[in-house]
């Protein structure tokens, strides 16, 4: 087990499986240092937990978590091209989206969910750079989604 796996693990988390694509494209790809994932939905077990808008079906400490659940998502895409997450130098960038009621203005409180998870388990290294965007819908009604961009150490 790695030492990002063990700290998961001290977290009381695990790294799941990686949410198959839903279309035309990979959940990770790398190019260089650089692993860029797909954008991740709050999938666990192959179901999202809940569905609807932040601030009317789904609260924004729900989305918050779900938040979280996308962040692990994202960690196991990285995984699946860079073979093991102690590679991680540092999360670049994180950018999120929350599909939102159109009075809801709280995205920013949603995505710290999936910054802090990236900053309980990398310490420093998951300190980054991030977007956080209000959308109408998500694929399949989710609530939530994050990318990651992250750089690598040489093997």
């Amino acid at each position: 087990m790695s030492g990002v796996e063990a700290k998961l693990a001290e977290l009381g988390l695990a790294l799941p499986a990686v949410v198959p694509p839903l279309a035309a494209y990979q959940p990770a790809v790398q190019t260089g240092p650089y692993v860029y994932t797909a954008g991740q939905l709050p999938m666990v077990d192959g179901k999202l937990p809940v569905t609807g808008k932040v601030g009317a079906e789904v609260t924004p400490e729900e989305a918050r978590e779900l938040a979280r659940t996308c962040a692990l998502n994202a960690l196991a895409a990285v995984k699946s091209v860079a073979g093991d997450l102690d590679r991680i130098a540092r999360v670049v960038k994180v950018v999120g989206f929350v599909a939102s009621a159109s009075d809801f203005t709280g995205q920013p409180t949603v995505l710290n969910g999936a910054s802090e998870l990236l900053g309980e388990v990398l310490g420093d290294k998951g300190v980054h750079a991030r977007s956080a965007v209000g959308v109408a819908v998500l694929p399949l009604d989710a609530p939530v989604e994050v990318e990651i961009q992250v750089e690598l150490t040489q093997p």
